[in-house]
């Protein structure tokens, strides 16, 4: 075990060094590597240690480097070198982290992680929280609450009693509503098509004036940080409009959550503290390993009565036990990147984060603009939009971008146009990472509008 655990932790340590210099794209596609990596099914096992060698020499070769300085696409941060750390320590644990009696350790990681997470949040100190896998399943787990609450008020235990007999809930979403809203409206039966879509202005922004009356059990999801241009719904102005008993607020913050981490960014949030309900990631600006979210309800009794279980052999819990407060029973010690993440970086530390890569997406924004590109949005936190000409161009430039390897950037639609999105999200990621970045993506726009094009 020794021998082939240090094995593996050179090879893990060699990859970490190669992504400063590695090509940020894959070097190989899925496809093929399914063919290296398949073959006849061995009839009997193969040595730990080949098994090992086998998966690094092929699987690396498969790898995005979005653990390195130059991965600006889905809003993904790098694992930082504690919480990283402390996974393998955490795997090594090999913890249920279900409940106290099965771990511990995994119990008390999670309630620290939760004190530290609503105090860098400025959430209410008292608020339920879940580790979760994500923000979709962060938002599963809020919503679900709130569906909870909203027919309670209305005299109906949804999950006693079921969908079947419930009120109707109405459900808003802002325009720009994230997709993961929408999948976790249809796995509870609330449905995708259901709900009434509010206008929003340039920004992705909801428009409040647009907001309808609101009678009977509803909920209402707003955002912080809009995916493409880190814009924030209105939440105050929100709260002050659709405040009821049976209306719910949640906030879906995947990225923009942690904004609130500093003063300089804070107030985009204002109000933000009012509503019922928070999603966000871990696994994003925290920058720990994957998979990590958090769903945060303020009525933790809430959140407690939707995922509790009743079960002869389950513990009978006197405090906190984690299984009575999220969706898995069975699962990893989730807690330990985001304790380990927090405890080395601090308050400070996180704040700089934010601070940092804000700076250096406005770098990009002012770089590519003083280029005579088109930057499509208010740089406001840490997201780009930006065209470099038509939709054709501008897709053209993306796929250099991505073929080029210096760095990767995606794509996607504003406005009906077509934009390459830039998201600084890594504690990886120098100054120097985005002057290299900003002239491989300038050279590669002036290289695309100097081919000749087919077709006029």
């Amino acid at each position: 075990m020794r021998e082939l655990l240090c094995e593996t932790c050179e090879r893990a340590v060699r990859f970490l060094e190669s992504l400063p210099t590695r090509r940020v794209a894959a070097f190989r596609d899925a496809g093929e590597l399914a063919q290296a990596l398949d073959g006849e099914l061995p009839p009997s096992g193969l040595p730990a240690s080949e098994v090992i060698a086998w998966l690094d020499e092929i699987g690396s070769q498969g790898t995005v480097a979005s653990a390195g300085p130059r991965y600006f696409g889905f809003v993904v941060g790098g694992a930082l070198p504690a919480p990283l750390a402390a996974n393998w320590l955490a795997a090594a644990w090999d913890q249920n982290a279900f409940s106290e009696v099965s771990s511990p350790i995994g119990a008390a990681l999670e309630r620290v992680a939760m004190r530290w997470t609503l105090q860098i949040l400025d959430l209410p100190a008292d608020a339920g929280v879940a580790l979760v896998t994500g923000a979709t399943m962060a938002n599963f787990t809020a919503l679900g609450a709130a569906r909870r609450n909203v027919l309670l008020a209305h005299g109906h235990d949804v999950d006693r009693h079921g969908v079947q007999a419930a009120r109707e809930i109405t459900v808003v979403v802002g325009e720009q509503a994230h997709v993961s809203i929408f999948k976790s409206l249809g796995m509870l039966g609330l449905g995708r098509d259901r709900v009434i879509r509010v206008p929003a202005d340039d920004q992705g922004r909801m428009r409040v004036t647009a907001l309808p009356a609101l009678n009977g059990p509803a909920i209402v999801c707003v955002q912080a940080g809009n995916v493409n241009t880190g814009a924030f719904d209105p939440v105050d102005a929100i709260c002050d409009a659709v405040r009821a008993d049976d209306v719910w607020v949640h906030v879906d913050g995947a990225f923009g959550l942690w904004a609130r981490a500093s003063s300089q960014f804070a107030g985009l949030s204002n109000g933000l503290e009012r509503a019922d309900s928070w999603a966000t990631d871990a696994h994003k600006w925290l920058n720990v390993p994957y998979d990590s979210g958090l769903a945060i309800v303020r009525d933790a009794n809430s959140l407690r009565g939707v995922m509790s279980m009743d079960a002869a052999y389950l513990p009978d819990p006197t405090s906190r036990d984690p299984f009575e407060f999220t969706p898995e029973s069975s699962r990893r010690i989730r807690g330990v990147e985001v304790w380990a993440a927090i405890a080395s970086l601090g308050l400070e530390g996180i704040r700089l984060l934010v601070e940092r890569n804000c700076r250096q997406a406005r770098r990009f924004a002012d770089g590519l603009r003083d280029a005579g590109n088109e930057v499509l949005n208010d740089v406001v936190l840490n997201q780009v939009l930006v065209a470099f000409g038509d939709d054709r161009t501008t897709a053209d430039v993306i796929r250099g971008v991505q073929r080029d390897g210096t760095c990767w950037c995606g794509e996607t639609n504003w406005g009906g146009r077509t934009a390459m999105r830039i998201s600084v999200s890594s504690w990886a990621t120098t100054d120097e990472d985005v002057e290299r970045s900003l002239a491989a993506i300038l050279r590669i726009a002036d290289d695309v509008r100097a081919q000749p094009r087919l077709g006029g």
